[in-house]
């Protein structure tokens, strides 16, 4: 649905010095998938998307949409192809002087549809955003996830076949976050619509992404599907941001802290265990506990499902015989699960 080939977008700053705020991406969407892009403030994100309908035209490379390469259009000609394409915003840019039904019947003014026609347009896409009952309050009157509710609905008017979210949800409540992303999943299932997802937090891309693009200083320093990400980050960046989304990198910190039922006893063996690929399926905690007469402790846990399957970890207290303990963790290594050993309390130290 997508083809970015060799994007380069640069410009002049204050000095006349050329800044490159993408530097030579190519990225593939393929069509009814939800694709993510990520990165902290400045990596070049935004700047990106916004040349998929180029309202930022790239210094150089190709911009294809279902085939076509819009970058070789006519004035006309993208302005037709700019139709396929919906957007929405982190501040919503509805017009406070409009009502719902207004701000929605906006992009239909000149669709050749009658009155009567944008009527139940309108009525159609409000129904399809939980918001019926507000065709005539205006945007002030609104929270800010009925007012992004409103933004989606007036990006999907011209019925789009890729919807841009560019930190659609940065401004809102963890909640509210939350509804939003199950409504852009739900019009992914529905209608079939290519999303893509501009955001900051790794949590957005885990909750409802299929791919993920990860990009820093204007490069995409690594792409993939979001579980092989997960499971397997290479970039330092990535695991950065994965990190923010699990409990399981504050165990070091706990251990430094002296947090009671953290710090392993002597004779004891704190370990992560890591999920990577997506066969784990048995109990294999308890399994390792019993075939080799040990006690496991979970002290903290944080597994939740990601492209269908199990992704995450634990972090768990191994007490027992020297060796079985080793044996243990060879054994879960075996099962294709990641072991690091944060503190070993079996050394003099």
């Amino acid at each position: 649905m997508i083809e970015l080939q060799n994007i380069v977008k640069s410009f002049r700053d204050g000095g006349e010095k050329q800044v490159d705020a993408v530097k030579n991406v190519s990225v593939t969407i393929n069509d009814g998938e939800i694709f993510g892009i990520i990165g902290f403030s400045g990596a070049g994100k935004s700047t990106l998307v916004r040349c998929i309908n180029l309202l930022g035209r790239p210094t150089s490379g190709t911009v294809k949409i279902d085939g076509v390469d819009i970058t070789a259009l006519s004035a006309r000609e993208l302005r037709e192809e700019r139709k396929k394409i919906g957007m929405i915003f982190q501040h919503f840019n509805l017009m406070p002087s409009r009502t719902v039904a207004g701000n929605i019947a906006f992009p239909l003014k000149h669709s050749g549809l009658t009155k009567e026609e944008v009527i139940a347009k309108v009525r159609e896409l409000l129904a399809l955003v939980d918001l019926s009952d507000k065709e005539n309050a205006y945007p002030s009157e609104l929270s800010g996830g009925q007012k992004q509710r409103v933004a989606i609905a007036r990006a999907l008017a011209n019925d789009p076949k890729i919807l841009l979210s560019d930190e659609a949800t940065s401004a809102l409540d963890p909640q509210t976050t939350n509804s939003i992303l199950a409504l852009l999943k739900k019009l992914n299932a529905e209608l079939g619509i290519t999303i893509v997802v501009i955001t900051h937090e790794m949590n957005v891309i885990k909750q409802i992404c299929n791919r993920v693009a990860v990009m820093e200083n204007g490069e995409v320093v690594e792409q993939g599907d979001v579980f092989d990400i997960f499971a397997n980050p290479k970039h330092t960046l990535t695991r950065n941001f994965i990190r923010t989304t699990s409990n399981l990198s504050k165990v070091e910190q706990m251990v430094e802290e002296g947090l009671p039922g953290v710090a392993p006893q002597k004779g004891e063996v704190l370990t992560r265990l890591s999920y990577r690929q997506k066969d784990v399926s048995e109990p294999l905690i308890s399994t390792a506990a019993r075939r080799f007469d040990l006690d496991a402790n979970i002290i903290l846990a944080d597994v939740e499902i990601i492209g269908g399957a199990p992704i995450g970890g634990t972090v768990v207290i191994f007490h027992g015989e020297s060796s079985k303990i080793d044996q243990a963790i060879q054994y879960i290594r075996d099962k294709h699960v990641g072991v690091e050993v944060i503190k070993d309390a079996r050394n003099p130290d």
